[in-house]
């Protein structure tokens, strides 16, 4: 029997009428490893077989976000924040912190500005291990390229509160849960590049985590679960 989904938050979520149960998580048959030094060497590995990063379109931003990983009681975790509703876009959204990578600087020094920015963490404390696959937003016009960096431990987050209203530190092991995990697909007909595509959900006590980010983390769970093929670990 499916177990009961859990409350989840109040993040609006403008689902279609095209939209349909996808099933198990995809790696639901592969054994996963939640220790921080597992999860480290498996982002590792990943690199090789990730592709040389493509090339933006000409109407998108270039955005960087980091993904912060730490150790703790239940192996590692990691930082979600929640966009303020003040913003402009993906308002009230869990996210990672991240933002434009300005001129004069890489996506590790953009990803790591920007979680000094915004919660407050020490640049030189952010050990980068690797990254994920680059993504492309339909509402900010943003091509985004997720940084995995690890922390030796939680830091005291000083939060800006322009941009980020949350942060919180939650355990992998917590979002491969039954309870918590599903996906979809929906059908974009009548959009640009329409098609159907998959939608990844986390559902916690009192947030949904959906969009860009929850597809970040899919794409880290399934690296964490050994899946070591593009075709895995991005639908």
């Amino acid at each position: 029997m499916v177990p009961a989904r859990r409350p989840g938050g109040q993040q609006k979520i403008p689902s279609p009428s095209g939209r349909r149960p996808a099933g198990d998580a995809l790696w639901s048959a592969l054994p996963g490893s939640f220790s921080l030094g597992d999860v480290v060497a498996r982002v590792g590995a990943y690199q090789e077989v990730l592709a040389e990063l493509p090339t933006p379109r000409t109407d998108e931003r270039v955005s960087a976000v980091m993904i912060l990983l730490a150790d703790g009681p239940s192996g590692a975790e990691v930082l979600l924040t929640r966009r303020t509703e003040t913003l402009n876009n993906h308002k009230g959204e869990m996210s990672f912190p991240g933002g434009r990578v300005d001129a004069d600087e890489g996506l590790i020094e953009a990803a790591r500005r920007e979680a000094w920015e915004e919660v407050g963490v020490d640049p030189s404390s952010v050990t980068v291990v690797g990254r994920l696959s680059p993504l492309s937003t339909f509402v900010s016009r943003s091509f985004i390229v997720p940084v995995v960096g690890v922390l030796s431990s939680h830091p005291v987050l000083t939060l800006h509160e322009v941009e980020v209203d949350r942060a919180m530190w939650v355990p992998l092991v917590e979002l491969v849960r039954a309870d918590t995990f599903s996906w979809e697909w929906w059908d974009f007909t009548g959009l640009p590049d329409s098609q159907e595509r998959a939608m990844f959900f986390f559902h916690l006590d009192d947030e949904t985590v959906w969009g860009a980010t929850a597809r970040m983390l899919h794409e880290l769970l399934c690296v964490v679960h050994g899946a070591d093929h593009l075709s895995i670990c991005n639908w």
